[in-house]
């Protein structure tokens, strides 16, 4: 078989990719995964939508990426299912001077974002507990959405404009020759192309070993806990990555909240990693989580979700055409972050 472009992973960011080569009628693509769109990270991420970081240009992909969400039937053609919840950043008061920089260059790039008071943030959330007057920074045009749900639309809105899909489709190596990627080998034969993306997530160390390169990705095991409010919790909440006490959280529709960690366990096999979440952990999380929403001692633990970051030195995305193979390309490296970045022009 002979393309253009073949795309390795299936999950938001080949998909999305897929989608913008597409558009442009850049030729014939192909997109080729060892299980099935949407399976992989993205299948198990949090999916928090949010502006609040540190590095301008990653500012504004996020921000690209929340408009195309908010536009998202028009440019994909499906309803989509991101939900404006609002979101906040908290931070410890010592913290504060660092919020403040943080928000102003993040006004600078066209995020509406404020500084906002306790006071005003609990006439929003009546439920959280802040006697210890964090810092906030409030976005209400952020909220969540579904990693899952988003793959397969690119990826069909994709295939409606000729790409290929090619499921169970394990790429066992990279084709290099001298200095040029010619294409992969796969399961199920050789795929011959001139350009090749890697966008695998953990798995892409890896895959780009077979092409001499070894990037400084690892991996590292996170834990989701989804609970069933209390009866007279407030439900629908805004998402929130609180600093204070290292946890973030968000409503799971109206009646559930999802909440995380900040780290986790480094260099777990990707393929071999814990499906299910240790009872300690949901423990001590929950206790994290109730310091922020004590209503969250007497909610309902109903499941745990494990999934497995792509680490990045700087806990920034690696992205480009590497130094080792003309015409080698990689998204990887997202530490967390890839579902919201993933719609914008990569």
């Amino acid at each position: 078989m002979k393309f253009d472009f073949v795309i390795v992973g299936a999950g938001v960011m080949g998909a999305s990719i897929a989608f913008q080569l597409a558009k442009r009628n850049a030729g014939r693509i192909a997109v080729v995964d060892k299980d099935t769109v949407g399976q992989g990270a993205s299948g198990r991420s949090s999916a928090l939508v949010r502006m609040h970081y540190c590095f301008a240009p990653e500012v504004k992909l996020a921000l690209k990426s929340l408009e195309m969400f908010q536009r998202w039937e028009e440019l994909v053609g499906e309803r989509g299912v991101f939900r404006r919840t609002g979101f906040v950043q908290l931070v410890p008061p010592r913290e504060m001077a660092s919020l403040k920089a943080n928000v102003k260059m993040q006004k600078e790039c066209g995020v509406n974002v404020e500084l906002i008071s306790c006071d005003e943030l609990k006439k929003l959330q009546p439920d959280w507990n802040l006697d210890d007057e964090p810092g906030v920074a409030y976005e209400p045009d952020s909220g969540y959405g579904d990693g899952s749900v988003v793959a397969n639309d690119f990826l069909a809105a994709a295939r409606k404009r000729g790409v290929e899909y090619l499921p169970k489709t394990d790429v066992v190596r990279l084709l290099v020759n001298g200095r040029k990627v010619e294409g992969v080998e796969t399961s199920r034969g050789t795929i011959h192309a001139p350009v090749v993306l890697v966008t695998t997530g953990q798995w892409s160390r890896r895959l780009l070993q077979t092409a001499g390169a070894d990037l400084p990705i690892e991996t590292e095991l996170h834990y989701v806990a989804i609970l069933r409010n209390a009866a007279d919790m407030q439900g629908g909440g805004m998402a929130c990555i609180d600093s204070s006490y290292t946890v973030y959280f968000r409503g799971d529709g109206t009646d559930k909240t999802l909440i995380g960690d900040f780290y986790g366990k480094r260099g777990v096999d990707p393929e071999n990693f814990p499906r299910h979440v240790q009872p300690e952990w949901f423990e001590e999380i929950v206790a994290r989580a109730a310091k922020r929403l004590p209503k969250l001692q007497n909610a309902e633990i109903m499941k745990g979700i494990t999934g497995v970051y792509d680490v990045s030195p700087d806990a920034r995305p690696i992205l480009g055409e590497l130094a080792e193979a003309q015409g080698l390309y990689v998204a990887c490296g997202f530490t967390g972050m890839g579902f919201k970045l993933s719609p914008a022009k990569v």
